[in-house]
């Protein structure tokens, strides 16, 4: 089997019907490198909804031409789709197809009975994108795509599973299942070799077996092999192994595939929780939505790798690929960092969310998409649960109850060595109800009642209809996840002693209480804030709005994301993030937030998704004495607050106050310190200075060696500082990139959550003194980045790309 990208050499244009083109009237196609988002480069208007960012939906059409040798009339050849969005069709020689409704499931069109050998042919996929989504989703072919050609004899794709039945220190069983499939009108025999190999690049294991094969027929050869001293996988020694797969005839290969996998031991119960090799794991979670930030939706390999390192590095340990199948280069990526995933199916069922959702096709095709996210993802390491659904409005109701029960038993067909949970909110689960208990209209709608900032929410979760009404949807499942349920977790555990649960979906502003029941109770096994990353749509969930503004639950345009991440839309930590580091127990602190003073003099209306609005930063545009609050996060006995040699106070820290000491401090320019003391020893200190002028350009990347791969990325640092580096927060320019050479600018932005500006005109303005720009290469050679701003030095940052690697055959 050969197996390459085939992301380069397409065109996409808006779609025209034929009746356009005999017009004359069509649009011109333009040159693209996919993974591609064909909505970003759409004009957002006030007019579209809050909930797609301001942008309009439409509909897409991608071209490629392909020239196909006579020699491909005794092979097989498909085009596999990892993800387009949405209600896609494809066309080989005008001729159609395939298909497939859901936007998150990768897909296989066969090509053999469309293709003229010899002649160049054309490939054509439409999609189209309206009101069928609750974020934005972006559109069009936004993740990667192969073609595949090989013998009739093959490994079928995803062909290869490894699994690991019995995991010991001092050996491990490891069982390779190769799915074989002969498309020929011959019987064949053949042999299937398999070798292991560990993370040392030595085999260590391996074995063989031959397997005789009818016409048109598949067959599944199942070789166990023994590891002995296994390295295992985990979070902290994520040690990977490959399985090589080869096929041969009479001494000669015919096919190979290569899988990577991790020997590793999962454990759960309501004693000790959830166990890894046999360790007691908390799972500190992050929610992500599928787009990346100033990318849009385009899923490229470097983009989801640098998103786990961050989230990573930001202490979570557990992602919810919330709500979608996770790309194959996301969990790639949390395969090589330890990160745990629950892989999550769908964000609706028959009952639709949105007026041309999923929902419209759920019924015919719901099988079909969850065999594509099982068969795609069970040999990850890192996926260690499958979600069947977020937030079912049927989850309450008996006929629902016994869907999901099918779902689950589905997913445990194709896969039982992983747990299956679902994101279960009684409120949504019982909706008209718990407005009646809430006395509500029943125009008020899920969304108000969850952001009502007296916390009516998580009562309204353990409600006695609410237990009643999802008892049999909470049964199917391994893990009951609970979205915003933390009023659940103690009174399940007497009312239901052999329940697991996960916190799959909880709020920003109670991340210490949500944690300190994760810590101190064994059956909850971790909590997923939402959200780890800032991302496009839903704009203004974490707002911090004014009690006299129209009351809206999305923000006016043109707020363009949707505020609530620990990170934001371009990857820098916020100030919740370094909070919920301390809550974790991973750092001590402190931190200074400060909270920013516009319109102070109003009263501030924020939804549970809120943090506080802050930045850690002590260079304001204020006149002196102007009163600021700050706060000190510290994991602390007290902590001091210091302004140009000046101690202000000193106040209470730690667990009690919830890991938090306010203090309103008069402004002045300086510096300001906050020192924090356990046992009346210093025990650390941190350090706000004021920055001073002339404002300087500086651009940093993450990287200046690229590999000369559309896979690749350099993530370039834009800031304004002063002379002792300091970032300058309050004097933000236009700057424009440009980029020259073996490379293009795939993206330029700041993590402003409100903005007129695009991330596609190489033109910005800096938010809080950053911006990133995003590279891209397109062959071998130097890239300069140039980076300039009126009255400013110019910088310029000089990159390469080399060759890459031969890649593993698939």
């Amino acid at each position: 089997m050969t197996q390459v990208s085939f992301n380069d050499g397409w065109t996409v244009r808006p779609w025209a019907s034929i009746f356009a083109a005999l017009g004359g009237s069509r649009p011109q196609a333009v040159p693209i490198t996919l993974p591609h988002d064909a909505v970003l480069d759409l004009d957002r208007a006030p007019t579209n909804r809050p909930e797609h960012a301001y942008f309009p939906g439409g509909a897409f059409e991608y071209s490629k031409s392909i020239d196909v040798p006579v020699e491909w009339r005794d092979k097989r050849v498909s085009l596999v789709f990892e993800g387009i969005y949405r209600d896609a069709m494809v066309f080989v020689n005008s001729a159609f197809a395939g298909q497939r409704p859901y936007g998150y499931s990768s897909f296989t069109v066969a090509l053999d009975p469309f293709l003229r050998y010899g002649e160049i042919n054309e490939i054509r996929v439409d999609a189209r994108v309206h009101d069928d989504s609750r974020w934005y989703s972006g559109g069009g072919i936004f993740r990667d795509t192969h073609l595949i050609v090989s013998d009739l004899v093959h490994i079928s794709r995803d062909g290869v599973l490894v699994t690991t039945p019995d995991v010991g220190e001092d050996v491990t069983t490891v069982e390779v299942a190769v799915t074989i499939a002969n498309e020929s009108t011959a019987t064949d025999s053949v042999r299937v070799s398999v070798q292991l190999v560990g993370p040392d690049d030595v085999v260590s294991a391996q074995g063989t077996a031959p397997v005789t094969l009818r016409a048109a027929e598949t067959a599944v050869t199942r070789l166990r092999m023994y590891v002995h001293t296994p390295a295992l996988w985990g979070v902290d020694h994520p040690h990977l192994y490959r399985a090589v797969v080869t096929a041969t005839r009479e001494d000669a290969a015919i096919d190979e595939s290569t899988v990577v996998f991790g020997i590793r031991r999962l454990q759960l119960d309501p004693v000790h929780g959830l166990r890894v090799n046999g360790e007691v794991i908390k799972l500190r979670g992050a929610c992500v939505h599928h787009d990346n930030g100033i990318l849009g939706a385009a899923t490229i390999g470097r983009a989801e790798e640098r998103r786990v390192e961050l989230l990573k590095a930001a202490g979570f340990n557990a992602i919810r690929s919330s709500h979608y199948p996770a790309s194959s280069s996301l969990l790639d990526a949390c395969d090589r960092l330890g990160v745990l995933v629950i892989d999550e199916a769908f964000d609706m069922w028959a009952e639709g969310k949105s007026a041309f959702d999923y929902s419209l096709a759920f019924t015919d095709w719901w099988e079909r998409d969850i065999e594509a996210m099982v068969v795609k993802d069970r040999n990850h390491p890192s996926v260690i649960m499958y979600s069947v659904g977020n937030e079912i409005p049927e989850t309450g109701d008996p006929h629902g109850s016994a869907l999901g029960r099918r779902i689950a038993e589905k997913v445990r067909s194709l896969d039982s060595t992983r747990y299956v949970t679902n994101g279960i909110n009684g409120i949504v689960s019982t909706l008209e109800e718990a407005l009646t208990a809430t006395s509500r209209e029943s125009a008020a709608g899920v969304n108000d009642v969850l952001a009502d900032d007296t916390g009516i929410a998580n009562p309204l979760n353990a409600a006695d209809f609410v237990t009643r009404r999802t008892e049999e949807s909470f049964s199917v499942l391994d893990v009951a996840g609970m979205n915003y349920g933390e009023a659940r977790y103690e009174r399940d555990r007497d009312l239901f002693p052999n329940r697991v649960i996960v916190g799959s979906e909880t709020f920003t502003a109670q991340i210490a209480l949500g944690w300190d029941l994760v810590e101190h109770l064994p059956h909850v096994i971790g909590d997923f804030t939402w959200t780890g990353f800032d991302y496009l749509g839903e704009v203004g969930l974490g707002r911090h709005a004014f009690a006299d503004e129209k009351d809206t639950f999305l923000g006016a345009y043109p707020w363009i994301a949707a505020w609530c991440g620990d990170l934001d839309l371009t990857g820098y930590r916020r100030p919740q993030s370094y909070y919920r580091e301390i809550v974790y127990g991973l750092a001590a602190g402190p931190y200074i937030a400060v909270l920013r003073p516009t319109q102070r003099q109003r009263a501030p209306q924020a939804t549970q998704w809120a943090w506080e609005d802050s930045t850690s930063s002590w260079t304001w545009n204020v006149e002196a004495g102007t009163a600021m609050s700050v706060e000190v996060y510290a994991d602390a006995d007290e902590v001091e607050l210091i302004l140009n040699g000046d101690v202000l106070g000193r106040k209470p820290a730690g667990r009690d106050v919830a890991f938090r000491a306010s203090f309103h401090v008069p402004y002045a320019q300086g510096e300001l310190v906050a020192v924090a003391y356990s046992g009346g020893q210093e025990q650390g200190r941190s350090t706000l200075r004021s920055a001073t002028l002339p404002t300087i350009l500086r651009a940093t990347p993450d990287r200046r060696e690229l590999t000369a791969d559309h896979r690749d990325l350099a993530f370039v640092a834009v800031e304004l500082r002063d002379a002792a580096g300091t970032l300058i927060t309050c004097d933000d320019r236009e700057v424009t990139a440009e980029v020259h050479g073996a490379g293009v600018l795939q993206g330029f932005g700041s993590a402003r959550p409100t903005t007129t500006e695009g991330y596609r005109t190489g033109r910005h303005t800096t938010f809080e003194g950053r911006a990133l720009a995003i590279v891209r290469p397109t062959g071998e050679g130097p890239i300069v980045l140039t980076v300039s701003s009126e009255r400013l030095d110019t910088v310029k940052v000089d990159l390469r790309a080399v060759s890459a690697r031969p890649a593993i055959p698939a």
